[in-house]
């Protein structure tokens, strides 16, 4: 991919993040509140639970397994 091709990809992304909130809890609570009921009400409930402090430098993969497991996770300096 040249230095080009990245840079158009980086701007797309920053336009159209493609994170879960704009690909699925979006359009879900839009369809919703299309129903009746407030937009943002239905993207708060969407929206997910803050990460414990302890576990803000885990990616999300390692927070799931550390859950699974049911341990304390290891302390990082």
């Amino acid at each position: 991919m040249s230095q080009r091709e990245f840079d158009a990809w980086v701007d797309f992304y920053r336009q159209y993040p493609f994170d879960d909130h704009h690909r699925f809890h979006r359009p879900a609570a839009l369809v919703s509140s299309s129903f009746g009921g407030n937009l943002q009400e239905r993207l708060d409930w969407l929206s997910p639970p803050p990460v414990d402090p302890s576990l803000a430098s885990f990616d999300e993969a390692d927070r799931r397994t550390i859950a699974a497991l049911g341990v304390l996770p290891p302390v990082k300096d």
